[in-house]
């Protein structure tokens, strides 16, 4: 039986992707990957994630990226929340905290400052529990306020829950985020040799908890680090997490796609 796998993050609207866009979906389906959920990180985006959602037979999630913060008007989030009704819609996201982007001086184009990251990421928490969506959470370099703001808007209510995209916490949060109740995105650099935090997160985390991304076109795991990430490198993501946990690939493959098929509402049409 082939090995069947969900890539849970995945920017296929993406310039990257603007010419073979078909053939990276081919490639996809040929390594076992059934369907991709595509978030949005700014208006724009996110429309786009709709769209292709739309288009391909994918899913999508809407949100504003923690460093397009100054973006969220009141205008926006009223956008996000139609959006959000779509019915291939199955997240908001990727929204969070970025701690690492306002400090670096050299950078060309404005970012927002932390104190408006989090109003922004409030906000869109608030949307989530609104619309009984799960979140995408990015966290760059901004571990503690992300595990409280995110503590406290666990406690406030039922059904709020989601997944730490490209989880960089270490080990030493593990509990701290399982206790949550969130999911823990695994993307390329579990692949890479100098990963031993990343390796030690794969090998303890229960697997119900684990979610495969690529994050593509970024975070493009070995042997073709480097390049162009894209949807069908899943496998590799799978087959390395299999081999620190000593289990078939297989196994991975399933569990992980039942977890993003129970956490994100994606139906039983990608078990078939």
């Amino acid at each position: 039986m082939k090995t069947k796998l969900i890539d849970t993050h995945v920017h296929l609207y993406s310039h990257a992707y603007a010419a073979d866009l078909g053939a990276v979906l081919a490639r996809a389906a040929e390594a076992g990957v059934v369907t991709c959920i595509v978030p949005g990180t700014t208006l724009e985006d996110s429309r786009a994630a709709v769209a292709l959602a739309e288009r391909h037979a994918l899913y999508a999630a809407v949100g504003i990226h923690p460093t397009e913060a100054d973006n969220l008007t009141s205008q926006a989030l009223d956008e996000l929340h139609a959006l959000a009704r779509h019915p291939r819609v199955v997240a908001i996201g990727e929204i969070g905290l970025d701690y690492y982007w306002p400090r670096q001086t050299k950078r060309d184009w404005p970012c927002a400052a932390p104190s408006r990251q989090r109003e922004a990421l409030q906000a869109q928490l608030e949307l989530a529990a609104e619309l009984h969506l799960p979140v995408i959470i990015h966290d760059r370099e901004a571990h503690e306020d992300t595990l409280e703001i995110l503590g406290v808007w666990v406690a406030g209510g039922a059904r709020r829950t989601g997944t730490l995209h490209a989880y960089d916490g270490g080990p030493e949060r593990l509990a701290a985020v399982l206790e949550l109740g969130f999911y823990i995105g695994m993307d390329g650099p579990i692949t890479y040799r100098k990963s031993p935090e990343l390796q030690a997160v794969a090998r303890q985390a229960p697997l119900e908890r684990l979610l495969l991304e690529t994050d593509g076109p970024y975070l493009t795991p070995a042997p073709h680090r480097g390049q162009r990430n894209e949807p069908a490198y899943l496998l590799l993501i799978a087959q390395r997490i299999a081999e620190l946990r000593g289990v078939p690939v297989e196994a991975i493959a399933q569990t992980t796609s039942a977890n993003a098929r129970r956490l994100f509402g994606i139906g039983k049409e990608n078990q078939e």
